[in-house]
C-alpha cells in the first residue's frame, strides 16, 4: 500500500502547489510556465524537499510535449507544411547551425572547455523550448501570424536536428564505441523510412479506423484511438532512437485534413495541458540550486550570454529573410531560451565522456534559468516590440473611450447591428479596415475607426477589456475557433457575437467560446419563404410549423457537420423534393 499512498501524496502536493503558484503568476501577468517552474522548485529536494525522483516524473511528463506536437500537426495540412519548407529548412537550419557554433565559441572562451566539449554543450543550447514557446503562441492567438509560423518552423527543424546532433556527439565521443552502435547514415535512412511508414499508416490505416469509430458513435473510443495514435507514432520513433514528438507530429499532419480533426483536438487537449504542466513542475524540481549557489555569477552570466547570443543571431537571420525588425526581434526573444532536448543531449555528452557530471548539472541549471526568464523578457519588451497601429491616409485609429460595445466591420451587416444598439443609447465603437467605407460612413455622420479588428492589440486599444459586447460583423470567413478562443482569453468579461458567411463559416467557429453566431442570409431567406407561403394562401399556423420544422432539421444537421467536420454529415435529414410531387 505504500507506493499508491506515496503516489497520491505526491499528486496532492504537486497539483496543490501548482494550482497556487500558477494562479498567482497568471494574476501577475507572468504566465503559467513560470508558475509551474517555481512550484516545482519549491516542492523539490533543494527547497522544501517534499517530493523527490524528479527524473521519473519528467519521463512521464515529456509525453505532454508529444501530445503538443500532435495537436500542432492537426493544425497543419501537408499542403501548408510544404508551403513552409523555405522557413523550415532555410531559417531553421541556419538558426541551429549558427547559434550552435556561436554558443560553442562563447563556452570555449568563457569556461576553458575543450573544443569537443564546447561543441557538445553549445549545439544543444541552440535548441529552444517547444514546450514553452508553442503554448505561449497558442494562448496569445499568434500561431498563424508571421512570428508564430516562423517560430514553429524553427522549432520543427530543431526537432528534426536531434538525430544529427546525437550523431555529432557520438562522433566526438571519447568513450569506447559500443559494439552494436548504429552508424549515423543508417540512422538517417531509418528516419526517412519511419516518417514514410507513418505517412502510409495515416492515410491507409488511421483514417479508415477513425471512420469506423465515427460510425459507431462512441465518444470514448475516439479518446482511446487518439491516444493510441499518439503513443504508437511516438513509440516507433523512440524505438529508432529518434524524437517521439516528431512521430506524433507526422501523425497529426496526416489527420489534419480528415473530418475527425476537431474531435481529436477536443479529446487530446486536456491530457496535453496536464502533462505539460507536470513537465515544467519536474523541470523546476530538477533545478540544482546547489550548482547555482556554488557558481552564481557563471550561471547568471552564461544564461545572459545564451539569451543575448540567440536573440541577436535569430534577429539577424530573420532580417535576412525579409522580416520587419519588430517581428524579427520578437522572434529572437521568443526563441532565446534553452530547450528541454538540451537535457537529453547533455546526458549523451556525459556518456561520451566529453563533459563531467558537474558540467551537465551546471548547464541544465543554465537552461532552466533561461526558460524562467522568457515570460519576463516577453512581458517587459511587449510595448517596444509591438508594431504601432498606424493611421491609414489620415484615418483615425480606435482608442478606448468607455464604449459598451465594439462593432468590427461596418458594412451592410454591421450598420444594422450598430444602429439598433445606438437606438438603445448604447455607446458603440465602430471599426473597419476599408478606407473608402470609412469615408463614406463619415459623409453620413458616422465615426468609424480604421484598423484590423481581428488583432488583439488593436481590440485592447479600442477598449475591449472594458466593453460588454464585441460583435464581429466582417464579411468572409476570417473568424474561426482559434481566434474566438484568443479573444475570450484576452477579454473574458466581454460577450462575443460573430457574423457567419455560411455553414462552413459556422463549422470553422465550432468549439470557439462565444455567445452566438448568425448566418448573414439565413433569417432573410426564412422571411422570404414565409412571404411566399403566405402569398399562395398557406395557413399562418402551417407557415409557423414549416419554419419550426426547417429550423429544427437545419440545426440538427449543422450539429452533425460541426461534430465531424464533414459537410455530408446528416445528409439523411436533408429536405429533398419527392419525385412524385407535381406542381
Amino acid at each position: 500500500m505504500d507506493e499508491p499512498v506515496s503516489l497520491l501524496r505526491d499528486g496532492v502536493i504537486l497539483f496543490g502547489f501548482a494550482l497556487v503558484f500558477v494562479m498567482l503568476f497568471r494574476r501577475l501577468g507572468l504566465g503559467a510556465t513560470l508558475g509551474y517552474l517555481v512550484a516545482g522548485m519549491v516542492v523539490g529536494p533543494h527547497v522544501l524537499g517534499l517530493i523527490g525522483d524528479a527524473e521519473s516524473k519528467l519521463g512521464l511528463a515529456e509525453f505532454g510535449i508529444t501530445l503538443l506536437l500532435f495537436l500542432v500537426g492537426l493544425e497543419l495540412s501537408p499542403t501548408r507544411l510544404w508551403q513552409m519548407k523555405r522557413d523550415i529548412f532555410g531559417l531553421g537550419l541556419l538558426q541551429v547551425a549558427l547559434c550552435g557554433v556561436a554558443l560553442a565559441v562563447v563556452i570555449w572562451g568563457a569556461a576553458q572547455f575543450s573544443w569537443a566539449a564546447a561543441l557538445a554543450l553549445g549545439l544543444p543550447l541552440a535548441l529552444s523550448s517547444t514546450a514553452q514557446v508553442l503554448p505561449m503562441l497558442q494562448s496569445a492567438g499568434r500561431m498563424k501570424t508571421p512570428v508564430g509560423e516562423r517560430a514553429f518552423s524553427i522549432l520543427l527543424l530543431q526537432d528534426l536536428s536531434i538525430v544529427p546532433l546525437i550523431t555529432i556527439v557520438a562522433a566526438l565521443s571519447r568513450a569506447p564505441a559500443p559494439v552494436d552502435a548504429v552508424p549515423g547514415w543508417l540512422l538517417a535512412v531509418e528516419t526517412v523510412l519511419a516518417v514514410a511508414g507513418l505517412v502510409f499508416a495515416g492515410r491507409f490505416i488511421l483514417r479508415p479506423l477513425f471512420r469506423l469509430i465515427g460510425n459507431l458513435g462512441e465518444r470514448e473510443m475516439f479518446v482511446f484511438a487518439g491516444l493510441f495514435t499518439v503513443i504508437a507514432a511516438a513509440a516507433v520513433m523512440e524505438a529508432l532512437g529518434l524524437s517521439p514528438a516528431l512521430g506524433a507530429f507526422v501523425a497529426g499532419v496526416m489527420l489534419a485534413d480528415s473530418p475527425y480533426r476537431h474531435e481529436l483536438e477536443a479529446d487530446v487537449e486536456p491530457f496535453r495541458s496536464i502533462l505539460l504542466g507536470l513537465f515544467f513542475l519536474a523541470v523546476g524540481m530538477m533545478l540544482d540550486l546547489n550548482a547555482i549557489a556554488e557558481r552564481p555569477f557563471f550561471v547568471a552570466g552564461m544564461a545572459i550570454a545564451l539569451i543575448a547570443t540567440k536573440t541577436a543571431i535569430i534577429f539577424g537571420i530573420a532580417r535576412a529573410f525579409a522580416m520587419p525588425w519588430r517581428p524579427a526581434l520578437a522572434l529572437g526573444m521568443l526563441l532565446s531560451q534553452g530547450g528541454e532536448f538540451g537535457f537529453v543531449l547533455f546526458a549523451q555528452a556525459q556518456k561520451a565522456l566529453l563533459i563531467a557530471p558537474e558540467a551537465a548539472s551546471l548547464f541544465t541549471a543554465i537552461v532552466t534559468v533561461s526558460m524562467a526568464t522568457t515570460p519576463f523578457l516577453m512581458m517587459t519588451t511587449r510595448r517596444f516590440r509591438a508594431a504601432p497601429v498606424r493611421e491609414h491616409e489620415g484615418l483615425a485609429v480606435p482608442q478606448a473611450d468607455g464604449a459598451s460595445a465594439i462593432v468590427v466591420g461596418y458594412g451592410r451587416f454591421g450598420q444594422t447591428v450598430a444602429q439598433m444598439l445606438i437606438l438603445q443609447k448604447i455607446a458603440v465603437t465602430l471599426i473597419d479596415r476599408d478606407p473608402e467605407m470609412i469615408e463614406t460612413a463619415g459623409s453620413f455622420g458616422a465615426k468609424v475607426y480604421y484598423g484590423d479588428g481581428t488583432r488583439l492589440d488593436l481590440l485592447r486599444q479600442a477598449g475591449a477589456g472594458e466593453a460588454q459586447l464585441l460583435l464581429f460583423c466582417i464579411d468572409g470567413d476570417a473568424i474561426d475557433a482559434e481566434l474566438l478562443t484568443s479573444v475570450a482569453h484576452a477579454f473574458p468579461q466581454t460577450a462575443v457575437f460573430a457574423r457567419a458567411y455560411d455553414r462552413r463559416s459556422l463549422i470553422k467557429m465550432a468549439g470557439g467560446p462565444m455567445k452566438g453566431a448568425v448566418r448573414e442570409v439565413f433569417e432573410s431567406a426564412v422571411c422570404m419563404a414565409r412571404l411566399a407561403l403566405d402569398e399562395i394562401g398557406v395557413d399562418l399556423a402551417e407557415v409557423d410549423r414549416s419554419e419550426n420544422d426547417y429550423r429544427d432539421r437545419d440545426a440538427e444537421r449543422l450539429r452533425a457537420q460541426s461534430d465531424t467536420g464533414d459537410m455530408r454529415a446528416g445528409i439523411d435529414g436533408a429536405i429533398l423534393q419527392d419525385a412524385r410531387v407535381r406542381p
